[in-house]
């Protein structure tokens, strides 16, 4: 089937006129009728209005005729935006193009299907989703990760060729470990965040989910570029990400940070990181030991930060501009307290109490400037590092994916689930992850286990040769 096929082997087969742009579409159509019950990765799909786009699909372009499945966080002009949550679902539809999906059209992409999330993308099972659960194509009866869950399962199960999801915290790089995919979260400001609904400003970034390495370079290419309408967009470079994607790993420096293996991190997790790195080695690779120091201080600083930018990003949804409306209001702030007491999940709510107690007056000191001056530290590690490596090798998450509900009623042991990718977030430079094993569950599935690469400040064409060279390994 051409759902199962990459970006790489549909272009081509485009190009040569072997098939249409519309046979993808019949081709993903039939598999989503028949997996995606199963799996709950997507939330919407309208199939007549991909099949016009695919009939004037230009076959010249970049990605022309290449569905892509779209994290229902990212506004798609004339198709419903839920933010997999109560407040928008049902009464919300998008009246513009967010930026990459201008690009992604501009490379002759076709946006296709909503992909489901963690409520507002807080989470890392995708089971905050307020509308349905998301299953791990590898195994039911686990999650996918979090919150790109549904970006990560449709492309693991081939009910997508590729998708765009977003990474506050290691929300691309965590499912995509959790669901054996290529997942990139590019450096801050590299992507558009015009037309993503904001969670965290400081954190939040778009990027490419898909089965290969040069299918993530081939996304990356077409979403990256200087946006007027983000303040935080970096100016274009006109990086050609496939470039030198081939070009191994023979003399680079590859730090080995020791902070990211406490006893968290599972032993056979550890076994497949340590055989990988053994591999890069043995390809031409020096592996250097590296500290970053303050590491153990990441998820501390992530939620305070997260949280505070959470609360005021999501003080739009009132219940009076759009989505729920509670009946019936008393006045004025009875219409506030009811509409988002309805409207927003139990995750959220949490946020939102944490991140307006840190703002408040008489805490904003104690804990969200002092965040920040951890944060300038944790980045401050990484230039460090950077100065005398050329990329970092870690684990992407402590464990393979968990069973559904298995941390439900704890939330901090969720939130050390993304103990591997926080700082990354923080310090605002790139990272991937890139399948290298898979782990035998007590049912007898395979679970996935991913790597991670991180680089320097617009680092993504080293992290992908990288990746590239994991792969093929």
């Amino acid at each position: 089937m051409l759902s199962r096929e990459s970006i790489s082997s549909l272009r081509a087969k485009l190009t040569a006129g072997e098939i249409t742009p519309v046979e993808i579409i019949d081709s993903l159509e039939t598999s989503i009728k028949e997996k995606d019950a199963a799996i709950g990765g997507y939330l919407a799909f309208d199939f007549d209005t991909a099949r016009e786009e695919a009939k004037a699909a230009d076959l010249s372009l970049p990605l022309g005729g290449i569905p892509i499945a779209i994290k229902d966080n990212i506004n798609v002009k004339g198709q419903p935006l839920t933010c997999a949550s109560k407040f928008l679902e049902g009464s919300f539809t998008s009246p513009y193009d967010a930026t990459v999906i201008t690009k992604l059209r501009a490379a002759g992409a076709i946006p296709l299907g909503r992909t489901n999330l963690d409520e507002f993308a807080m989470g890392s099972t995708s089971g905050n989703s307020a509308i349905k659960p998301t299953n791990n194509p590898a195994d039911l009866t686990r999650v996918p990760g979090g919150s790109s869950g549904g970006s990560a399962a449709v492309v693991a199960a081939d009910t997508a060729i590729a998708s765009l999801g977003s990474d506050t915290g290691g929300s691309i790089r965590q499912p995509a470990s959790h669901c054996g995919i290529v997942g990139l979260k590019p450096s801050y400001g590299r992507v558009s965040r015009y037309g993503l609904v904001a969670f965290a400003s400081s954190l939040d970034q778009i990027g490419p989910m898909t089965k290969s390495v040069d299918d993530a370079a081939l996304l990356l290419n077409a979403i990256t570029g200087h946006d007027p309408s983000d303040s935080t967009s970096l100016e274009d470079d006109n990086t050609d990400f496939t470039a030198d994607i081939d070009g191994g790993v023979k003399g680079l420096k590859l730090g080995i940070p020791k902070e990211y293996f406490s006893d968290a991190i599972d032993p056979e997790v550890k076994a497949i990181f340590d055989e990988t790195a053994a591999k890069l080695e043995a390809a031409g690779a020096e592996l250097v030991p590296i500290s970053l120091p303050h590491t153990e201080y990441a998820v501390a600083t992530y939620y305070i930060i997260a949280p505070a930018e959470a609360s005021s990003n999501l003080s739009r949804f009132d219940g009076i501009r759009y989505g729920n409306r509670a009946e019936n209001p008393e006045n004025l702030i009875d219409l506030y307290r009811k509409s988002r007491a309805q409207g927003f999940g139990p995750e959220v709510k949490r946020r939102i109490i944490l991140g307006t107690y840190v703002l408040s007056s008489g805490y904003h000191d104690a804990y969200y400037t002092k965040a920040q001056k951890v944060r300038t530290l944790i980045r401050k590690d990484f230039t460090d590092a950077f100065a005398n490596v050329d990329a970092i090798l870690s684990p992407v998450a402590p464990t393979a994916a968990p069973k559904h509900g298995e941390n439900a009623d704890d939330p901090l042991t969720e939130y050390l689930a993304d103990i591997c990718t926080i700082a990354a977030n923080l310090a605002g430079i790139p990272g991937i992850s890139v399948p290298a094993g898979t782990i035998d569950s007590d049912s007898g599935s395979k679970l996935p286990v991913g790597l991670q690469i991180l680089g320097p400040d617009l680092g993504e064409s080293i992290l992908l040769k990288i990746a590239k060279a994991v792969e093929s390994l």
